[in-house]
């Protein structure tokens, strides 16, 4: 994922135009990946009549903070970017108010989420990942790891670096995919693991072998990584991060000249599966351009746009995927998953804990 904007109108568009006539300004409220490509957002704005305002506000565990915060007297319209991670705590707070998008019968199955209600439209997918410096293991001769059971031996002391779980949506999404592969007290997915205890007995493990913790993903990748071009250049120094699955064709794409090959990899065994949704906000000042906008993220136009600009998975059906992305970035084969209830029933409390056990 990148944290450039690639287009949206300015704060000042259509400042004047709110009035009895309704608003021709759609505000879209994100965190700081969003990203599309200018002609996309020109078409769908010559289209609609909506001018696109964006408003980004920080990595997603904090956006999505800010919005239940604000939403009596909400910064826009839609807000895109909360995960399944997070979304029970937005649902629950009453964020979104009920709309079906144009398409919603176009979304994989496996993406559909709150059906009977629709305060949320799926718009993306990725995996998080453990990435890896290629050369870092190269030049010293060690094998990259594969699984979590890997990151807690001794080869990799010191060279892992992740988000804080509590404020980031990459770490939270890393810590529920440890939780799913030990469990919440000792049972295991995995007959070879290492770590008994549940997850916390692994982030025991963990924390004893050198893992470093910062507040964001763009911390984490584009300064502390040595295998990005941001931490290259900030003299990163660890050589494994939690990202995406889909960060390696980052490293393709905004090279020049572009590699034959990605200079990062994927540990594919630690992988949890993300799904990203936006919804109309509760108190939108511009209803009716909320719903046109989520019609658009939905669109074929937009969601193809989607790979190389926020580097996700487009959810509907028959959306195509240019080759480099594929190629460098392909979708984890076994990702880790837990049911949304079993997240909305222990995410506090486990951030609680991982708080205690990591940070102090």
């Amino acid at each position: 994922m990148v944290g450039t904007l690639a287009a949206c109108g300015s704060s000042s568009d259509g400042a004047g135009d709110s009035g009895a006539g309704g608003s021709k300004t759609v505000t879209l409220v994100s965190h700081d990946s969003w990203a599309a490509s200018k002609d996309v957002v020109a078409a769908f704005e010559k289209e609609s009549g909506y001018k696109v305002r964006v408003l980004e506000d920080g990595d997603a565990g904090q956006a999505v903070n800010k919005a239940i915060l604000t939403k009596d007297n909400p910064q826009g319209d839609v807000f895109f970017g909360v995960d399944n991670t997070l979304l029970s705590r937005a649902l629950d707070n009453g964020l979104f108010q009920p709309y079906e998008a144009k398409g919603s019968d176009q979304v994989r199955p496996e993406y559909r989420t709150d059906q009977d209600k629709h305060r949320v439209t799926p718009v993306d997918t990725g995996d998080i990942c453990v990435n890896y410096d290629k050369a870092y293991f190269d030049q010293h001769g060690l094998t990259p790891p594969k699984s979590f059971d890997d990151l807690v031996k001794p080869e990799y002391k010191d060279l892992l670096v992740t988000e804080n779980a509590g404020s980031s949506s990459p770490g939270l999404g890393f810590l529920l995919g440890t939780a799913a592969q030990y469990g919440d007290g000792g049972t295991s997915r995995s007959s070879e693991s290492e770590s008994g205890g549940g997850w916390q007995g692994y982030w025991k493990k963990l924390k004893a072998n050198g893992v470093k913790v910062v507040d964001s993903w763009e911390q984490a990748y584009n300064e502390e990584f040595s295998g990005s071009a941001g931490g290259k250049k900030a003299k990163g120094d660890r050589p494994l991060v939690v990202s995406y699955a889909s960060s390696p064709p980052v490293e393709v794409v905004y090279a020049d000249p572009q590699p034959d090959t990605a200079p990062t990899g994927v540990a594919d065994g630690t992988c949890f599966r993300q799904v990203e949704y936006a919804g109309l906000l509760g108190n939108a000042k511009n209803p009716e351009g909320g719903k046109a906008l989520l019609d658009f993220l939905l669109s074929k136009s937009f969601q193809e746009d989607m790979p190389l600009n926020m580097f996700v998975y487009p959810v509907r059906e028959g959306a195509q995927v240019p080759e480099v992305f594929s190629k460098f970035g392909p979708q984890a084969k076994d990702p880790r998953t837990l049911d949304p209830a079993k997240i909305a029933d222990n995410r506090d409390q486990w951030v609680k804990s991982w708080t205690s056990l990591v940070l102090k």
